[in-house]
């Protein structure tokens, strides 16, 4: 019988264990995110399985053109995916269409041709925005369908919750970010 307790024993602290380190994977290191809507068509669509990293939220190194996760601060509790345009000291401004970047017009290849964008209710009162420490500016791909920094001004960087590195499903569609 002791025999039988020692295995019992042994299975129980080898499934314990793996379930704290699938834990703190999951919390610290590497989890999923499925998208909800189109304001990041086309570069992401409806109901497209991504997986994040989280390790970036330790090291708050956030870079142009990322795309990230965060907390939209509204009563849901949704949880937004945006594009990183702008990072702290940076100046945007949306002008013509189009966006810049410390007074240069961005590239933004990752857009659909013709694509227009407008300043919406933040910039529209603000002009040319100088983004704050601690705080990014984020744009969904799909201009004309997005709440973002747009409307929601600048997102804390304590708000998001991980950076995109790939969208695994539909696996015709697996693409590294």
């Amino acid at each position: 019988m002791g025999k039988k307790k020692n295995i019992i024993r042994e299975y129980g602290i080898s499934i314990i264990a793996a379930i704290i380190i699938a834990v703190t994977f999951r919390t610290y290191v590497f989890a999923r995110a499925d998208v909800e809507g189109k304001s990041m068509y086309s570069t992401l669509n409806d109901k497209d399985v991504l997986f994040v990293e989280k390790i970036s939220l330790l090291t708050h190194s956030f870079k142009h053109g990322q795309i990230v996760i965060f907390d939209s601060g509204s009563l849901n509790k949704d949880i937004y995916v945006k594009r990183v345009i702008a990072v702290a000291g940076d100046e945007i401004e949306i002008k013509d269409g189009k966006v810049y970047l410390n007074g240069t017009e961005l590239k933004e290849s990752y857009l659909d041709k013709n694509t227009v964008t407008n300043p919406g209710p933040f910039l529209t009162q603000s002009g040319k925005y100088k983004v704050p420490e601690g705080y990014v500016f984020v744009l969904g791909d799909n201009r004309g369908n997005s709440v973002d920094s747009r409307m929601l001004g600048p997102i804390s960087t304590k708000a998001l919750k991980g950076h995109v590195v790939v969208r695994v499903y539909p696996f015709n569609t697996f693409k590294l970010f």
